[in-house]
């Protein structure tokens, strides 16, 4: 049986995880087979489903999309798995199920736009992963460059290349502009995120902070939809009231989001975030009616650490709302800051190399490097928050790093 790739992804479900993977012809069962590692090799069974997937290309392949949801794991317990079917079996891999405990301190991966050519810093992240640095990946959109092309074969060799990482640890996503091919259809056939909006937008808690992951894509591909932007919206304003009520924040005080593009920038280009009237900052004037933007969302429910890519480069923000600097103080900046901590990181590597910076930086960018690279991010607790870029570039030194501090969340920790 030929495979695509093996993903396991963290599930709608507590103590869960989904394992997705890619075959090419149609198979009876979808099964993983797994137990404890040093227990009985595949003691235990889980058995899913698969979907038919057509790629919209000229050939109209066609290509079988099977999930599998393990349950009732134990938390921060390694399992070994493989999955298949009688007709085939994938290679071995393992995993190690979250910790469930609010005072747990995960790692993480973050980048954004990697491609299938030119993937500069995936062995670097590859060896860091099965070492077990990392407890979570987060992949903030743009991936292959691009899986649509020559109809959805780039996508599968790309799958087979993060396969490496992303069959050891959950890998989470959110959409990119490079995914936008016949209504993102490649990304939401492939990924297999929690909620029930095809991987769009969703969210999920680990340690002591609350993640949201969005869709900033659905600000330009108004073809597929106006009535997106507004889904989304009311679905985040919800999911901000839960996690703000007084019980879910005392137990999960972070609350930080990633979306692919920025609403700043000091690149030298016309994406959005080079534009004081950026539409995913402060929404879009030109529909019916006029869509909201997410900059007031966010602050009003006291977001503290925003991720984004889809610039080539790394770059860090001073605290940052409207335009204006909100530091701690000016000697320590990230601590106790009177807006959120904005962090591009888009640097990992693709075909359409580095995008260049403006001469000058702006008032609220803090540190800018054009290095390929990514992020490392660790939750310490309910109030230290650990930020480091890595160069790849220069053979994985650390050339940027942060403590973000903070001794109160929500809205009232700006004033």
């Amino acid at each position: 049986m030929n495979f695509a790739s093996v993903v396991p992804e963290l599930s709608r479900f507590p103590g869960s995880m989904e394992i997705t993977w890619t075959t090419f012809n149609e198979t009876e069962e979808s099964t993983v087979e797994y137990g404890l590692w040093g227990g009985r090799l595949f003691e235990l069974t889980a058995k899913g489903k698969a979907t038919l997937f057509v790629d919209g290309g000229s050939e109209g392949r066609k290509m079988y999309i099977h999930r599998v949801t393990l349950t009732d794991l134990r938390p921060a317990s390694a399992y070994v798995y493989h999955c298949g079917s009688e007709a085939g079996w994938s290679d071995v891999f393992s995993f190690t199920a979250l910790n469930e405990s609010t005072s747990w301190s995960p790692r993480f991966a973050v980048y954004g736009d990697m491609g299938n050519e030119n993937p500069q810093s995936l062995a670097r992240l590859q060896k860091e992963t099965q070492v077990g640095m990392y407890d979570v990946i987060l992949h903030v959109g743009d991936f292959a460059y691009d899986m649509h092309e020559d109809n959805g074969r780039i996508g599968d060799e790309f799958m087979r290349q993060i396969q490496s990482i992303a069959a050891y640890v959950p890998y989470m996503t959110c959409p990119g502009n490079h995914e936008a091919e016949y209504n993102f259809s490649n990304y939401r056939n492939r990924f297999s995120m929690p909620g029930q909006t095809e991987s769009l937008w969703y969210s999920w808690n680990v340690g002591s902070a609350h993640i949201i992951s969005l869709s900033t894509e659905i600000y330009f591909f108004l073809d597929y939809g106006v009535d997106l932007i507004f889904k989304q919206y009311e679905w985040l304003k919800k999911d901000l009231e839960e996690a703000n009520k007084p019980e879910n924040r005392a137990e999960r005080p972070w609350i930080i989001t990633m979306g692919h593009r920025p609403m700043y920038c000091s690149n030298n280009d016309k994406d959005d975030c080079t534009q004081f009237e950026s539409y995913v900052r402060l929404g879009r004037n030109d529909t019916k009616p006029p869509a909201p933007g997410l900059e007031d969302l966010l602050y009003l429910y006291g977001v503290d650490l925003e991720l984004w890519a889809h610039e080539h480069t790394y770059e860090r923000l001073w605290p940052v709302y409207g335009y204006k600097v909100f530091n701690g103080s000016i000697e320590q900046p990230y601590v106790n800051p009177k807006a959120p901590v904005h962090i591009i990181t888009g640097s990992a590597g693709c075909r359409e190399n580095h995008d260049p910076f403006v001469p000058n930086p702006r008032d609220w960018s803090a540190f800018r490097s054009t290095d390929y690279g990514y992020t490392r991010m660790q939750v310490h607790n309910t109030t230290h928050l650990y930020l480091e870029q890595v160069s790849d570039d220069q053979y994985g030194k650390v050339i940027d790093s942060i403590w973000v501090v903070k001794e109160k969340h929500g809205f009232s920790a700006w004033f």
